[in-house]
């Protein structure tokens, strides 16, 4: 199964049950390289659904002293292309280190 690393929207109960029909398994655990900022989202459909207009994105400083808290979720191959769906074309889908060790995808600034 693929993991998600998600910091934001992603994490709220509702939104996965509007996005996979589902409230998806997870741990705690924290993404290393990056830190926090926020983003005004202009799409009208992501804010219906999240009911924010700004939403965290991370963005890379390749410093192991910066991290951020999130949640590590377990997905489907096919609701990881529906998390592609959901996220604003702001975010990019990579591959980054975890501080419990090993990796999992997370949406980070273009």
């Amino acid at each position: 199964m693929p993991l998600l690393f998600s910091y934001g929207t992603l994490r709220d109960p509702a939104v996965q049950r509007a996005n996979f029909g589902r409230t998806l398994t997870g741990r705690d655990d924290r993404i290393v390289g990056y830190r926090l900022e926020m983003l005004q989202i202009a799409d009208a459909e992501v804010v219906a659904l999240s009911g924010e207009t700004h939403h965290p994105i991370l963005v890379a400083t390749g410093s192991p002293d910066d991290t951020v808290d999130g949640s590590v979720l377990e997905l489907t191959d096919d609701e990881l292309r529906r998390a592609d769906d959901y996220e604003v074309d702001d975010y990019q889908r990579v591959e980054a280190p975890l501080a419990a060790g090993g990796t999992a995808w997370v949406y980070v600034a273009q």
